[in-house]
This record gives C-alpha cells, sequence and structure tokens, in this order.
C-alpha cells in the first residue's frame, strides 16, 4: 500500500516553484499552473472510499502527469495508486471492488488496465488492435462496454490509390471538420465483450456498419452510455445523421441495446431536440436521461425525462421548473434522484423524490457543484468557486451540511491573498434585478481608485456561476490590482428562461444594454477610475468586446477579444454546427425577409468598425472551427487599417480554448501587459 507522505522538501520544491513569481503573495499565471486538477470522481461498491485522479502540469516539459487516488470516506486514509508518466484516464472501480480499471498507453496503444486498490498487481487487460478510447463495466460484472473508432469512410488515397503521396481532401457534404478536427472517415462505435477476471473475449460492435458516432462528438463520454443492472440491456446516446441534416439538427436520441437477441430500439423517438447521458435505475425499473425540447436550440432548457419500462410511459419530472437539470445520479433505494441545477449564478446539488413527484433543494452557498453521487447516509460531490478549484466534499443530504474531504491544493492557497467576490444586484434598462459578481483585489483599499474590467461571458447562454477557470481567472485579474465586473447578463441560465432566451435573435440588443447597466452601476463608487476601464472576453464575449468596441461612447481604455464573431455574415459559412447560427441569429444573411436574421447581421461588430477609437488586443487559435481564426484576422487588419493600436495574438495549435501550460502562461501574461500598458 502507498501511502502518501508529502515530505517538508517536496511541499518547499512545489512551492517554491509557484511562487518564486509572485510578488506579494498575489496569484500569477505560473502558480495557477501549478494547481492540482482533480477530475474522475468515483464512490466505492462498498461505499467507504472514493477514487479520483489530480492532473499536474510541469510548464518546463509543457505537459502533464494524470495520476489516480484513493481517500477513505471520513478522510482519514489516502493511498496514490500511479506515479507514471503515461497517458491514463478515466479510472473506475470494477464492480466486485477488488479492481480498478483504467485507459493507459503504458505500451503504446490506449488499452484497458486494471489494479488493485492497494495499488499492486498492474496488468493491461485488452490488446484492441488500433486500441480503444473508453470503458465501461457492466454491473454484474460478466460484460466490458468499450468504444472504438472504425473506419468506414474513403480517404484520398482509398480513391486514388495509385498516387500514395497525395495530400487532399475531397468533400461531398457538411460537417468534414468539428470543433477542432478535420472526419477521419472513422466513427466511435460501441463494443460489447464478455469478461471474467481480467480477461477480455468476442467483443461484439452493436453499431456494425452504421456511419454514426457513440458518444456524441466533441464533448461527449462515457457518461452517455449506461448498462442496466440485470446486463440485459445498454441505452446509449447517438444522432443518426450525417451531413448536412446532422449540421442542421441537435435530434439526438436514446437507443436502448437488447443483449440477449441483439436488437436495437429508439426509445426517444419523436423528441425533437437534444437526448443524452440515459441512467438506469438500480432495479431496472426506469431510465432517466437529460432531454432539450426543441430541434436546432443547443440552449434549450435540460429536462429531466423518465422512461418507464413496464407502462413504456415517459415523464418530464421537471415540468414546473424553470431551470436546468443534469448530471443524474440514483439513489441506491431507487426512490430518488439526485442532480445539479443552475439557480442564480450558482450550480447547487438538488434531489427529485419520486414518491411524492417532489424537487428538494440540498445544497445553498456561494459555489457550483459540478457532480454529485451517492455513498451510504452521504453525499459525495465535486465543489469549486472563483476562489478555489475542484475539491471533493461529503454531503449531508438531510441538512445539506458539508465537510471537505480533499485539500489538493491548500499549500498553495494558504500562500496567497484570495480576494473577496461580492453579489451585486444592478437594475437593467428595462427595470430588470441583474445578478453581478464583483471580485475586489487582495488589499483592497475603499479610499483608492482602481482600474476595472468588464468580463463579457461566452456561450452565450452559460452562466457566470461560481467557476474556477485557468485562463479566465477571476482572482488573477483581481490579483492584478483591478476589480472584476462579471455581470449575468440577458440569455445566461439559472435565471429563468424567459432570461436565457432574450438574447436569441438579439446579439447586439438588450444583452449589451445589460453589460454597460453593469460597468455603470460600479463606475458609481468612489473606489473605481472610471477613467480606467476595459473590457474583456472570449467566443460570445468576443463578439461583445467587438460590438462595444463600436458603440461604447468612449467609456473603455482598452479591449481584449478571444476568439470572438467579427463579421457575422462569414462567420454563418464559417462555423461547422448549423443550428447554432440558424437558431440564434434566426437564419442566413441572404434570407432578405427574414426580420430577425437582417436585425442579427445589422448588428454585426464590422458594420460599427468606423467607429473604432480604443487599442484592441485579439486572440485566437488556429484550430478553432466552432469561431474561425479569421474572424479575429478581419478585425485585426481592420484596427491596423484604422490606426488603432492593436496586437494579434495568434496560437497555431489551439482551439476554442488554450490548454497547454506554456501557451496558457503566455496568454496571462500577454493578456495584462495590454491591460498594464492601457489601464494603468
Amino acid at each position: 500500500m502507498k501511502k502518501i507522505f508529502l515530505s517538508a522538501l517536496v511541499i518547499f520544491f512545489l512551492l517554491t516553484n509557484a511562487l518564486v513569481y509572485s510578488q506579494k503573495n498575489r496569484l500569477t499565471p505560473e502558480i495557477l499552473w501549478s494547481f492540482g486538477r482533480i477530475s474522475n470522481v468515483e464512490v466505492s461498491p462498498d461505499k467507504n472510499n472514493i477514487l479520483y485522479a489530480v492532473r499536474y502540469y510541469d510548464i518546463a516539459k509543457n505537459s502533464s502527469q494524470n495520476d489516480f487516488y484513493i481517500i477513505s470516506l471520513d478522510g482519514s486514509m489516502r493511498i496514490r495508486l500511479t506515479n507514471s508518466p503515461d497517458a491514463k484516464y478515466s479510472a473506475k472501480w470494477r464492480p466486485d471492488g477488488n479492481r480498478i480499471g483504467f485507459i493507459s498507453n503504458k505500451n503504446g496503444s490506449f488499452q484497458l488496465w486494471e489494479i488493485n486498490p492497494d495499488g499492486t498487481n498492474l496488468k493491461q487487460i485488452t490488446n484492441i488492435d488500433g486500441g480503444i478510447t473508453e470503458f465501461k463495466y457492466s454491473p454484474d460484472c460478466k460484460k466490458i462496454l468499450f468504444l472504438k473508432d472504425v473506419k468506414l469512410d474513403d480517404d484520398i488515397h482509398d480513391l486514388f490509390p495509385d498516387l500514395p503521396f497525395a495530400n487532399a481532401r475531397l468533400e461531398t457534404d457538411l460537417m468534414y471538420r468539428h470543433w477542432d478536427e478535420w472526419h477521419d472517415y472513422s466513427y466511435s462505435h460501441l463494443f460489447i465483450a464478455n469478461y471474467y477476471d481480467g480477461s477480455v473475449s468476442d467483443p461484439i460492435d452493436i453499431m456494425y456498419g452504421e456511419k454514426y458516432d457513440t458518444p456524441l462528438k466533441p464533448f461527449g463520454g462515457i457518461e452517455e452510455i449506461n448498462c442496466s443492472s440485470d446486463g440485459k440491456y445498454i441505452a446509449y446516446t447517438c444522432k443518426k445523421m450525417k451531413g448536412k441534416q446532422y449540421a442542421l439538427s441537435t435530434n439526438s436520441d436514446i437507443y436502448l441495446y437488447n443483449l440477449e437477441n441483439q436488437t436495437t430500439i429508439n426509445i426517444s423517438e419523436g423528441m425533437m431536440g437534444f437526448d443524452r447521458s440515459p441512467v438506469f435505475s438500480p432495479d431496472r425499473k426506469y431510465l432517466v436521461w437529460e432531454s432539450m425540447e426543441r430541434d436546432g436550440y443547443e440552449s434549450d432548457k435540460i429536462r429531466m425525462i423518465l422512461y418507464n419500462f413496464e407502462t413504456k410511459e415517459i415523464k418530464d419530472l421537471t415540468k414546473d421548473s424553470d431551470n436546468n437539470a443534469e448530471k443524474y445520479y440514483w439513489s441506491e433505494d431507487n426512490k430518488r434522484i439526485y442532480f445539479i441545477s443552475g439557480i442564480k449564478g450558482t450550480e447547487e446539488i438538488f434531489e427529485y423524490n419520486l414518491e411524492n413527484d417532489k424537487i428538494r433543494r440540498i445544497t445553498d452557498g456561494i459555489h457550483d457543484y459540478t457532480s454529485v453521487q451517492e455513498a451510504g447516509n452521504f453525499l459525495i460531490g465535486t465543489r469549486m468557486s472563483m476562489s478555489s478549484p475542484v475539491e471533493i466534499y461529503k454531503i449531508n443530504p438531510k441538512t445539506g451540511e458539508e465537510i471537505q474531504l480533499t485539500f489538493e491544493n491548500k499549500n498553495i492557497l494558504d500562500k496567497i491573498k484570495i480576494a473577496e467576490v461580492k453579489k451585486r444586484w444592478v437594475k437593467t434598462t428595462d427595470n430588470k434585478d441583474m445578478l453581478v459578481w464583483v471580485i475586489y483585489p487582495p488589499d483592497f483599499d475603499s479610499t483608492k481608485k482602481y482600474a476595472a474590467l468588464l468580463y463579457c461571458q461566452g456561450g452565450p447562454q452559460s452562466t457566470v456561476s461560481q467557476f474556477w477557470s485557468y485562463r479566465w481567472n477571476f482572482q488573477i485579474m483581481a490579483a492584478n490590482d483591478y476589480i472584476v465586473v462579471a455581470p449575468n447578463r440577458r440569455g445566461v441560465p439559472s435565471f429563468g428562461q424567459e432570461w436565457n432566451e432574450q438574447i436569441s435573435g438579439d446579439y447586439g440588443g438588450q444583452n449589451m444594454k445589460d453589460y454597460l447597466s453593469a460597468i455603470d452601476d460600479i463606475c458609481k463608487e468612489p473606489f473605481v477610475n472610471k477613467e480606467k476601464l476595459g473590457a474583456v472576453g472570449a467566443s460570445y464575449g468576443g463578439f461583445s468586446v467587438f460590438w462595444l468596441a463600436g458603440n461604447h461612447n468612449k467609456r473603455f481604455k482598452a479591449f481584449i477579444a478571444h476568439d470572438g464573431m467579427f463579421n457575422l455574415e462569414a462567420q454563418y459559412l464559417e462555423t461547422e454546427e448549423m443550428w447554432f447560427v440558424n437558431w440564434d441569429l434566426g437564419g442566413a444573411y441572404w434570407e432578405k425577409d427574414n426580420e430577425i436574421a437582417q436585425r442579427s447581421y445589422e448588428n454585426s461588430p464590422h458594420k460599427f468598425v468606423q467607429k473604432w477609437d480604443t487599442p484592441i488586443l485579439i486572440i485566437h487559435g488556429g484550430k478553432d472551427f466552432r469561431i474561425s481564426y479569421t474572424q479575429s484576422m478581419q478585425a485585426f487588419n481592420a484596427a491596423i487599417l484604422l490606426g488603432i493600436p492593436a496586437e494579434f495574438l495568434f496560437f497555431p495549435e489551439e482551439n476554442h480554448w488554450v490548454l497547454s501550460p506554456q501557451n496558457g502562461i503566455l496568454w496571462q501574461r500577454v493578456f495584462f501587459n495590454w491591460l498594464d500598458k492601457w489601464l494603468k
């Protein structure tokens, strides 16, 4: 058993490496990339222990190492299972609790490995040609489900085998690229294999010949696939469409595969929006999944749908709720479903009771819960906030009382000064109450004047909740002596569907007025220097910055736009998911009789570029296919031609995010160098 005893020398090394860049014990980019990042949390079958992963980054090597740990439910015991540089992920308890499986490329390709819960007897379990990408044990421990990419389309060399050195693609339909990768002529298929005591045999592709993916790309994972407790059924998420149809629709479905007769049925047929992440009740009487009602609307309300196996009835359990419900977990007695829901700027744990058909809130605080599981008389959740990265908590489901179990980053957090985060309710131009988070610099002095940053949220339908980000981190902004103003403007969830949906078809409308209401309100405070204001944001936040640059009436002295939409007409044909632009912009720019679409395109930031008068930093990733880097090129080129001070920071290998350590630190340095240049 490998128990963790972190020596004083190791602590000294970690803190020295991180804090050498710190001034006055403030958060810096180097410290930010020194945090351990917790993920992969899973309660053991006997409910006594918790398996989880922690990833640490090596800035000098520009790489990371992910390892697995076990902690007891009372926090008294902690074991490190692995300590190796191989890429590994997706650790899971075997249902009997005797072994832990995970995916690793230790011997070249990604395969399933197993290890004892005390860290001994590491063994490779599969040797599947080409490797596997994910796996899951069946509850009866007799089967293993795994995902594998299967090549089904012809590439250029299949079409022209006499041209082995040709480097080209020949496209005939849409969705030839998605998020950050070109389609590789392969499809992610679900396989099921016999499993006995560490031996896998007779794998079957239950999607044989189908040119569809499960889980959904680009963000779906093994949570979109589950097996019933009796081992008779597999439920999986799939959108069985191709090309143009796929690009225009969000209509994924829940498919039920019968292992006994090897047949598949669509149990969500006729439900037109996203349906995903099915979870069986322990007694296999029910199946619950996340569902959106409307086709083409990727930010529709997430409903909790219950399927009754006996009656075949489908019921919306959250029909009376005005907010999203997701990440479901059944209680062991089959009577309750735990889930996460956003409410007024935080993400909380709720409970649905099947016996009385009622929803009850369990947690209440200034935080975001990101997952929930049951562990005997307690719940186990992962929690973060604007002041702390993810840690594991034990929650009393009756009282909501929380006990922190992991302290992965305590040694760092104890050494830095944490900025205060406050709620502020601001009246909008249409007399609504808007929640605005205000983050104050460490050592805040109300007698001084501070530069302030308006943070513009992406999504657009994404809550400014209590998230901890490793790029858009409010603590590091405050540590650089900026007051951060983060409004939950129109078009974000957790404030009801009316508030969330108002933004669709109204880009450049009420939500922009909300931004200005927030920054104008904070400028009433004597400690804000209203002559030193900046606006920053990414994705829709980048669009917001581009739009504000031509419509801010000289409020701001500096702008930063990351991966933003600049020219909406070009964006309509450059993005890969057409459902997004069709819903949010209202349609194509050539639909001259479409009033909503024409209003959207009239509010395109490039239509106001002649009014730009403020320095702007523009950032983009070369592998961002959601919003092509050509959008930022247009904006930067326009700024230079207009004589506006501008810089363009381009990351050829990054996508819509910045994921590598050195690029992340570079991003932060350029970010604050630009703000300091114009606001200090």
